[in-house]
């Protein structure tokens, strides 16, 4: 190992140490790395913190703060998982908003020994983004951003950029630096106990993989240490809530973002299936076709099988069913569209459907606006075609649970398996538990979506989940 390399390394551990005595619960975060000296600047593939030494000793020559900072910003982006996206993802508007988001975090810290210059300088770009995102999360300034193209990307980009995220998306090498002899030897013993071989510089493939922005996991970043960084921000989240009560009151934004990179993703096809009910379908069932018998019988009997295929197979699909929808005036009326268009193609998509089913939606605020009785799935379509948001009131639960009651007692149900109340969740809930499941669905905007009562379900999805 050259001088260079050996007091470049002393560097990063003199910043991962300060941190560490700032910053308890980073504690597990900040021993992940094999410090491995490559030809990259300062960058990570959340095992590996590849560094030129070069770079680091001018960075810490000008300012030492930088130093700090530029670690706490690599550790960041390993907390949210923002290397691990999907690969189709817009990569110069998805790194613009990781490093906002990290910037936005360690400026709530308020820590002495990160502050660097270039904090001074991002107040006013981030005054800005408050005003129209309000809580700065990746999720949230990558959606922003695409609706509003950055006029001066590249500006931005220098403006919060603390590492270099090319390990995210090449399945190129990490090479050694060129202009030194280094051996790749860094002393995994003391870097931490989350390292790679350190004798081994390769990266590995870096495609984007299942995270933060994206649905589909590639196999280019280690799927072992997403789950090792998805456990450390949990355990993260839990000790800002609970013990590190001083550092949560300051860590309003690494707060916001450990909630959103936690919460959890859900199947809406999943969820609607537990709604579902068995019943008998035209349709021949295999399982149940016995050929032993069948060919015995062409033997004996000549073209005479002695089993015929069954012509209903059991299945679990939906037949009676609920759909409410809050029309009141905090109510999207675009989102509420979009709701019923998304359970209708979940619905269609998967053969939910009987032939004949018993659906009854309804809108309402204070009370019931519209109920439309939907038998069949081309009833379905033609109310898609026409449909139109009625209400815009205020917001109570009661009434649609006392009025599905009323249908029940009408004969109007038979065998109701559930209601699907989608809503703000601003409103009045009934007291006592139906006879039938219910389930809330919210829309997560501001990550503080009221409670529900004990025995109903909740389910929050997010604008682009529907």
């Amino acid at each position: 190992m050259t001088q260079a390399e050996t007091l470049a390394r002393e560097i990063l551990l003199l910043s991962r140490n300060t941190l560490l005595v700032n910053l308890r619960f980073l504690d597990a975060a900040l021993s992940q790395f094999a410090l491995t000296p490559a030809s990259l600047p300062f960058a990570t593939d959340g095992q590996n913190l590849y560094y030129d030494p070069r770079h680091v000793l001018l960075c810490y020559k000008e300012e030492k703060e930088a130093s700090v900072r530029n670690y706490l910003h690599l550790v960041m982006h390993c907390v949210f998982r923002h290397m691990y996206v999907h690969t189709l993802v817009d990569q110069a508007l998805w790194d613009l908003s990781c490093d906002i988001a990290v910037e936005e975090v360690i400026n709530g810290l308020g820590l002495s020994s990160a502050a660097a210059k270039r904090q001074e300088h991002q107040t006013a770009e981030l005054d800005k983004l408050r005003k129209e995102v309000k809580q700065l999360t990746t999720e949230k300034l990558y959606r922003y951003f695409q609706d509003h193209p950055p006029r001066d990307l590249e500006k931005l980009r220098q403006l919060f950029r603390g590492d270099d995220h090319a390990p995210w998306y090449l399945p190129a090498k990490i090479q050694a630096p060129a202009w030194g002899a280094g051996t790749g030897d860094t002393d995994a013993g003391d870097a931490g106990t989350g390292g790679a071989d350190t004798g081994d510089t390769d990266a590995g493939d870096a495609d984007a993989g299942d995270g933060e922005g994206g649905a589909d996991s590639t196999s280019g970043l280690s799927a072992a240490m997403e789950q090792t960084w998805k456990d450390i921000a949990r355990r993260m989240e839990l000790d800002l809530e609970t013990f590190s009560k001083l550092q949560g009151d300051r860590a309003g934004a690494l707060t916001q973002n450990l909630r959103a990179v936690n919460r959890e993703r859900y199947d809406y096809t999943a969820f609607l299936k537990k709604f579902a009910v068995r019943g008998e379908v035209m349709r021949l069932d295999p399982d149940e076709f016995d050929y032993v018998y069948y060919t015995y019988g062409l033997k004996l009997y000549r073209n005479m099988p002695l089993i015929e295929p069954l012509e209903y197979r059991e299945v679990k699909r939906i037949r009676e069913f609920v759909i409410a929808i809050d029309t009141s005036g905090s109510v999207s009326g675009e989102l509420v569209q979009m709701f019923v268009q998304k359970t209708y193609n979940v619905l269609k998509s998967t053969e939910s459907f009987f032939s004949k089913i018993n659906l009854h939606i309804l809108q309402c605020d204070t009370k019931i606006q519209e109920d439309v009785k939907i038998t069949s799935q081309e009833e379905f379509d033609a109310y898609l075609q026409t449909m139109t948001v009625k209400g815009l009131g205020g917001t109570d639960f009661r009434p649609v649970f006392a009025y599905v009651d009323g249908l029940r007692r009408q004969k109007e149900f038979q065998n109701l398996k559930g209601l699907i109340y989608f809503t703000d969740g601003c409103g009045t809930f009934p007291e006592k538990k139906p006879d039938y499941d219910a389930a809330f669905v919210f829309v997560e905007d501001e990550y503080n979506n009221p409670d529900v009562p004990p025995w109903a379900i909740k389910l929050v999805l997010q604008k682009d989940e529907i």
